[in-house]
């Protein structure tokens, strides 16, 4: 009479072969998981930066294009400080490092971005072209944000004189 044999348990291969199966998607895994930890720490500086952008948005929105006491005869700061600022022409060259807010209050939590604002006025017909300083009735804020010296987002905003 013939001896049956029964097999019990894996062989050698197929164990071999479920343990680089095994450790291939735990290595996908750690790979993805850095993966998003850089995406997210890149969303989270770009969301930053976009966060101080509108500080200057919002702090230069509510001022005069031109200073109301001066008017037309000084383009840039006729104040020596940033409490002083009393109207946007006077941010032109401006840069803060650390950011402000848009109370003009320094944000030391972020000693790392800086905000670049640029003041320029602009042809009324195409907003594309520099004009010289007070020769036309709309100016263009452009306002940038850097981090560790990289720039990392910037917006352009036009406003009215009037």
């Amino acid at each position: 009479m013939p001896k049956t044999r029964y097999e019990n348990g894996f062989s050698l291969v197929e164990v071999l072969i479920s343990v680089i199966l095994v450790g291939l998607a735990v290595a996908a895994l750690v790979v993805a998981n850095g993966s998003f930890t850089m995406a997210n720490s890149v969303g989270t500086d770009l969301s930053t930066a976009e966060f101080l952008i509108e500080q200057i948005r919002e702090l230069t929105a509510l001022l005069p294009v031109i200073d109301p006491q001066s008017g037309t005869t000084t383009f840039g700061p006729e104040e020596a400080s940033l409490a002083d600022y009393d109207d946007v022409d006077d941010f032109d060259g401006a840069t803060f490092s650390p950011p402000i807010n848009s109370n003009r209050v320094v944000l030391s939590d972020f000693a790392a971005f800086s905000q670049q604002v640029t003041v320029e006025n602009i042809n009324s017909a195409n907003f594309e072209q520099i004009v010289a300083d007070h020769s036309s009735d709309f100016v263009r804020i452009t306002i940038q944000v850097f981090l560790n010296a990289e720039e990392i987002s910037s917006t352009r905003l036009i406003r009215a004189r009037y």
